[in-house]
C-alpha cells in the first residue's frame, strides 16, 4: 500500500466499541462526495449499487472489479470503508483468505463475508471454516481490518431466527469481529441476536421503510447500513423523472 490507511482503521474500530452509527453506502465517488458531506463517520460498498454502475445485476462482478472500486473508494475519502466483498469470490477457505489479503491492500477498514452460494448457504461448516481463514488472511497482514461475518438465511427465505443466531454465534467465535444478518426486521429477532453475539458488535440493514435508526439502537445495535438503498431510491428517482419527460415532455424540479 502506498497510502498508510492506519487513522481510518483505528477510528473504525472505535465506532465500534459504544453508541450506535449509521454507516450509509455509496455507489460510485459522486455519491461517496455527498455522504462524506453530510457528516457520517464511516461508508460502506455495495455490491449491487455498484453492479447497476456498470450496467449489471448484483452477483455478476469479478473479483477484480471490486478490488478495483474498493481501492477508487478508499483513497478517495479519509473516512473508513467496509467492504462489502460478497462471499469472498472463491468457495473454499483458502480461496477466500487470498481474497480477503487483496481486499486488505485496497486501504478497507472492514471486510464482509458472506455465507451464501447462489441461492443457497454454505454447510455450516465450510461456512465456518471460510471465516476462519478470513480471519488468519487478515491477522497474517497485520492490519487492523474488522472482519465482518454474515448469515443470509433471511435473505434465501430462510427466515428462522435460531439456526440464524447459531450461525452468527460461530462465526464470532471464529474470529469475526461483527456480525450481520440482513433482513432481518422484527426488533425483537434483532434484539435477540445482539444479546446472543455479545459484547460483538451488531449490524442490521435498513432496506427501506419499517426500521429506524432510535429503534434499532435502543435495542443494542452497534452500526446501521443501507445496502443499495439510496441506490435504488436514486436510480428510482432518476427513472420516474425520464419516464415524465417520455411522457409529458418535462422534468421534475431538481433537488
Amino acid at each position: 500500500m502506498s497510502r498508510d490507511f492506519s487513522a481510518q482503521r483505528a477510528a473504525f474500530r472505535k465506532l465500534h466499541e459504544s453508541g450506535c452509527f449509521v454507516m450509509p453506502n455509496p455507489w460510485d465517488l459522486g455519491s461517496l462526495r455527498r455522504l462524506e458531506k453530510l457528516g457520517f463517520k464511516a461508508l460502506a460498498s455495495t455490491s449491487a449499487g455498484y453492479a447497476w454502475t456498470l450496467g449489471k445485476d448484483d452477483g455478476e462482478l469479478s473479483r477484480q472489479d471490486v478490488l478495483d472500486h474498493l481501492a477508487e473508494l478508499s483513497a478517495a475519502t479519509d473516512l473508513p470503508i467496509n467492504a462489502d466483498f460478497e462471499a469472498g469470490f472463491a468457495h473454499d477457505p483458502e480461496g477466500v483468505a487470498e481474497s480477503v489479503t487483496l481486499a486488505v491492500a485496497t486501504g478497507v477498514s472492514g471486510i464482509s463475508i458472506e455465507d451464501r452460494k447462489d441461492k443457497d448457504l454454505y454447510d455450516f461448516a465450510l461456512a465456518v471454516e471460510r471465516i476462519k481463514a478470513a480471519r488468519a488472511a487478515i491477522d497474517a497482514t497485520g492490519q487492523d481490518v474488522l472482519l465482518v461475518g454474515r448469515c443470509e438465511n433471511y435473505l434465501v427465505d430462510r427466515k428462522e431466527i435460531r439456526p440464524t443466531i447459531e450461525r452468527l454465534v460461530a462465526y464470532a467465535e471464529a474470529g469475526a469481529d461483527v456480525l450481520y444478518a440482513p433482513f432481518v426486521m422484527d426488533l425483537e429477532e434483532i434484539a435477540q441476536i445482539v444479546r446472543a453475539v455479545a459484547p460483538k458488535p451488531v449490524n442490521v440493514l435498513i432496506p427501506g421503510p419499517g426500521l429506524r435508526v432510535g429503534d434499532l439502537a435502543e435495542r443494542g445495535v452497534r452500526r446501521i447500513s443501507v445496502g443499495a438503498g439510496l441506490a435504488s431510491v436514486a436510480y428510482g428517482a432518476a427513472d420516474k423523472a425520464a419516464k415524465q419527460l417520455l411522457d409529458e415532455g418535462t422534468l421534475p424540479p431538481r433537488v
